[in-house]
């Protein structure tokens, strides 16, 4: 593969590929399940710290493995091809494939904010509860072009991440900056007032939005699942930075620039998470950001601060930082399908590459495939099944850091985990933790995922049927 990424590219892939729809949404959540200002903070301090310690256990794999293909190829190479294929079923089938669904989706609504027509229109389809909508044919109709774009040769793809990552980044520091300025009555000190009691409120339904149903002091058992619920929202609004692995054969010096751009772009992109919510705390009291209209407190946060342009604004800013997600996610996947292809863990076709020097038929196996999941409406259940599934992979990825460092630790590293053993086992310990409360809590959240790797065993014996004959 042609080393055409640089530093500067593999850092805005990565920032891309985490800024999406999830900063803008999920702290209304979040805010119901702790009531507290400082149990908001708090956990987004915690996701920041598991997201950085990751990065920074992947980036001795990546400098060991500079290969296309990423974690896949990690856990491959330290555990086998068996859960190196479950982990690629996985992400084919609804972690990576999913997450362009519903940003998609994410893209079309907020579109619907600046074009109401999109939201007033009659469903093209309707049969029951199933329905297609005008949202998502130009969900579809994003996922089409940017896989168009991507599948004309690298440079497009690249240009397109450097241009968007940089706009949203800009846009970002502008809200939080805006933010303290311009805001008149502050809602700090009441959000702050709560100190360290944590209160839950689920809402009552009133048409499409939720409202308040009286907050319930909480703690002890009843916190911890609050925040395992809570950390759903900031834990996925902070994954898919691991693309950039997906990449190393396209990166200039892969041994160094990957885990540069990792731990530099999950560090920056933590930080401007933290501010925005800074902003939320500042700008609006606590039901302001629990029960924000449609779950949308970025919109409500806006609306504060400027006024009756703030829905415009911030519509023009998430269709900017979703789009640049979406290529991102793009750009970045079909790597590892076309990965497994090559050691026969895909549909052979996908291993080539086109005339234009990119996998021309592993992007678009993966845009109809996201596309389907955005027309069946079902992308949002399944990603809040795989939430969990994600964690673990990440688990698997940061303890073969371990494993690689007691059975071969006379293997070449490059690059060697910072504060080893202290940062994986962060990593591992705040991972745990959350993946076990989520279980004993919100097993709806974890059991679905379960079944979901598992059908890929059946998959895997089929595929490999042959060589066991």
């Amino acid at each position: 593969m042609h080393k055409k990424l640089k530093l500067w590219d593999a850092t805005m892939l990565v920032m891309g590929s985490m800024i999406g729809s999830g900063i803008f949404i999920v702290s209304s959540d979040m805010m119901r399940n702790l009531g507290s200002g400082y149990w908001l903070i708090a956990v987004w301090v915690i996701t920041g710290i598991m997201t950085v310690a990751a990065a920074i256990s992947y980036g001795e794999l990546s400098a060991m493995f500079p290969k296309a293909g990423g974690q896949y190829t990690y856990i491959r190479e330290i555990f086998g091809k068996m859960p190196g294929f479950l982990y690629g079923w996985g992400l084919f089938t609804v972690i990576q494939t999913g997450t362009i669904a519903a940003v998609a989706m994410a893209f079309g609504k907020f579109t619907a904010y600046l074009v109401p027509a999109l939201n007033d229109a009659q469903p093209l389809f309707q049969n029951g509860g199933f329905k297609i909508t005008w949202i998502q044919i130009l969900a579809i109709a994003i996922i089409m072009l940017l896989t168009y774009i991507n599948s004309k040769g690298l440079k497009n793809g690249k240009i397109l991440q450097d241009v968007f990552t940089s706009s949203k980044i800009i846009a970002l520091l502008a809200i939080i900056i805006f933010g303290v300025i311009l805001v008149k009555d502050s809602q700090w000190a009441s959000n702050m007032s709560f100190g360290w009691n944590a209160f839950q409120d689920f809402g009552v339904e009133n048409g499409n939005s939720l409202e308040s149903s009286g907050w319930k002091s909480i703690g002890s058992i009843t916190l911890l699942g609050g925040i395992a619920a809570a950390m759903v929202g900031s834990v996925f609004s902070s994954v898919a930075w691991e693309n950039v692995t997906f990449m190393s054969g396209e990166i200039e010096n892969p041994k160094k620039n990957v885990v540069k751009a990792m731990v530099l772009g999950t560090s920056v992109v933590m930080v401007l998470y933290l501010f925005v919510n800074f902003v939320y705390l500042h700008a609006l009291d606590r039901d302001g950001i629990a029960f924000a209209n449609t779950n949308r407190p970025a919109v409500a946060a806006s609306e504060v601060i400027f006024g009756s342009t703030g829905t415009i604004i911030m519509a023009v800013l998430v269709m900017i930082s979703t789009f640049g997600c979406i290529n991102g996610l793009v750009l970045a996947g079909a790597r590892v399908f076309q990965t497994m292809a090559k050691g026969n863990l895909f549909f052979k076709s996908a291993a080539e590459n086109n005339k234009n020097g990119v996998p021309g038929r592993s992007l678009w196996m993966q845009g109809l495939w996201a596309s389907v999941l955005a027309l069946s409406g079902q992308y949002g259940d399944l990603l809040d099944m795989i939430s969990f599934i994600i964690v673990l992979f990440y688990m698997v990825t940061v303890f073969g850091v371990i494993w690689l460092r007691i059975k071969q630790p006379n293997l070449e590293r490059p690059y060697k985990t910072w504060l080893y053993p202290i940062t994986p086992i962060i990593y591992l310990l705040i991972g745990a933790a959350f993946c076990t409360l989520l279980i004993i809590f919100k097993p709806q959240y974890t059991w679905p995922g379960f079944i979901l790797i598992l059908l890929g065993v059946p998959v895997y014996w089929y595929i490999n049927r042959k060589k066991v004959e």
